[in-house]
């Protein structure tokens, strides 16, 4: 029999999952397959388990692809060769300097665009962290790269396979390597539009709106944040990265 006098303990309180229970713990097939159809699911998996290596070698291998396919159907020296005779800046370029221009062009197309990937990861993911920050947020260096890069991986997918299509649909020399996606008002200008207007207009694309819902979603789950604060993240690097695009147009000519 109990002892009447022993002290009343309370009963401990009801498990509840979403307070005491572990993130579901996804395999790299499922995380790579599930960005597509559940990310939410995805990146409170990442919240836990942080990964980011497979998705970007992932992304590499993309880039390198549609680069290499872009050299196959585009004669990339004629291309930049007529960039740079309507370019007032090379006005008064010899035909030795403007060749040299065309080689060194080529190069940094085929080899800088595939070397810029894990740079743009690395300087994508810092910034994430400082917008974390920012906004009285916590995440860890780590978390701001699984972010990134999956938030990035769906987008790339569809941009290389629109990519493809337009390089082996299209006649190979009306096609501007550097408006491909034809997912943005500015991909359907002519050769003599406004640079700036082109600009502009190609901040209105579907699949970098996609990007930007991810992005949001990424760091509202991993971060834990509110979802004005994600978003204001989020829309504050695309409002930056936008100016500059549409300055560099104005100023540049391209």
């Amino acid at each position: 029999m109990s002892d009447p006098n022993q002290e009343f303990q309370a009963p401990p309180p009801p498990f509840t999952k979403s307070e005491s229970a572990p993130a579901e713990t996804l395999s790299t097939p499922a995380t790579l397959t599930g960005i597509f159809f559940e990310p939410g699911r995805v990146f409170t998996a990442l919240r836990d388990r942080p990964r980011f290596l497979i998705a970007g070698l992932v992304l590499l291998l993309l880039t390198i692809g549609v680069t290499s396919v872009v050299y196959q159907r585009i004669d990339m020296g004629q291309y930049i060769r007529d960039k740079m005779e309507k370019s007032p800046r090379n006005a008064n370029s010899t035909p030795e300097q403007k060749e040299m221009g065309v080689k060194i062009g080529k190069i940094v197309g085929a080899v800088g665009i595939p070397l810029s990937v894990p740079f743009t990861i690395a300087a994508g993911a810092g910034l994430y962290l400082l917008g974390v920050m920012a906004f009285g947020g916590s995440i860890t260096y780590k978390k701001s790269l699984a972010v990134w890069v999956y938030s990035s991986l769906p987008p790339a997918v569809f941009a290389s396979v629109v990519a493809i299509l337009v390089l082996f649909l299209k006649a190979a020399d009306t096609i501007d390597p550097e408006h491909m996606l034809v997912t943005n008002p500015g991909a359907f200008l002519g050769p003599d539009s406004s640079p700036v207007m082109v600009a502009l207009l190609s901040q209105f694309d579907l699949i970098r709106f996609y990007g930007l819902f991810l992005a949001a979603l990424g760091l509202r789950k991993v971060a834990k944040l509110s979802s004005g604060s994600a978003w204001g993240i989020v829309l504050t690097f695309f409002i930056i990265r936008a100016v500059l695009a549409i300055a560099s147009a104005a100023i540049f000519g391209g």
